[in-house]
């Protein structure tokens, strides 16, 4: 625990056999209390992997459900689980873990409810060898949502991210898109909710094995993210009801 705070550390799994292991060598469990995989209906060995490391708490799809699906099961077991601190970290290892006490500590200190990973601070992104299309419509989407949501976000894009229990329990999460633009809706809500967010330099890694969606699913989320974007402004010039901002009570 950390200022007896509960650390969850949540692993969305899709074909992440060959990364598992090497992710949670650096995660630090020292500081982390519990973690959670949850396997999207992978058809690699993720599962076995995970069992093989002694993982006590998997969840398992019968279904693929997609990304976001899979981050709703994520969520929804680290609050069974009495979490204070819930992290996200993809388990295929583009994100390096050893950002998981400098993120944990700046919520558990009371400092920001949520801290992101930045892979945009700084020159991480194309130092860790982002293909140069994806960073170009990382920075037009980013200044787009600046624009429309009025934050000052050096990204949105990040699969890197901290909260606090009493976060996830104040947005409805479970409303959002099963898909890649989840992620978007949920930092939406975020601000919505009246909650800021912190970031931290983050560097990232592209190679063979990590996750990345193509240029089909980058268009199809580009749009998703626009379209998020315009109902948060929309709502809060009360011109638009949407159910992804409504509130939990």
């Amino acid at each position: 625990m950390i200022c007896n705070k509960k650390v969850v550390v949540v692993l969305p799994a899709y074909n992440a056999s060959k990364t598992l292991e090497k992710t949670l060598n650096e995660v630090p469990m020292n500081l982390v209390d519990e973690v959670v995989l949850v396997d999207d209906n992978s058809t690699d060995k993720t599962l076995e992997t995970a069992q093989k490391l002694g993982l006590k708490h998997i969840v398992k799809h019968e279904v693929n459900l997609g990304y976001g699906g899979n981050q709703k099961s994520c969520y929804k077991k680290a609050l069974e689980l009495q979490a204070d601190i819930v992290v996200m970290l993809h388990p295929d290892y583009q994100y390096t873990p050893k950002l998981i006490e400098s993120m944990v500590y700046l919520i558990a200190n009371q400092v920001y409810p949520v801290v992101l990973g930045s892979r945009i601070l700084g020159k991480g992104a194309l130092k860790g060898g982002m293909p140069i299309y994806k960073y170009i419509a990382n920075r037009i989407l980013t200044l787009t949502q600046n624009i429309l949501i009025n934050q000052k976000l050096s990204e949105y894009h990040t699969g890197y991210r901290a909260f606090s229990a009493e976060v996830l329990r104040k947005i409805d999460f479970e409303a959002n898109s099963n898909n890649f633009v989840f992620d978007n809706q949920m930092l939406c809500q975020i601000f919505f909710a009246g909650f800021e967010i912190a970031e931290i330099t983050c560097p990232t890694k592209y190679f063979e094995e990590a996750s990345s969606i193509n240029i089909k699913n980058s268009s199809i989320y580009g749009l998703g993210v626009l379209k998020t974007s315009i109902q948060y402004r929309l709502q809060k010039w009360k011109l638009g009801c949407f159910a992804i901002f409504n509130l939990k009570v």
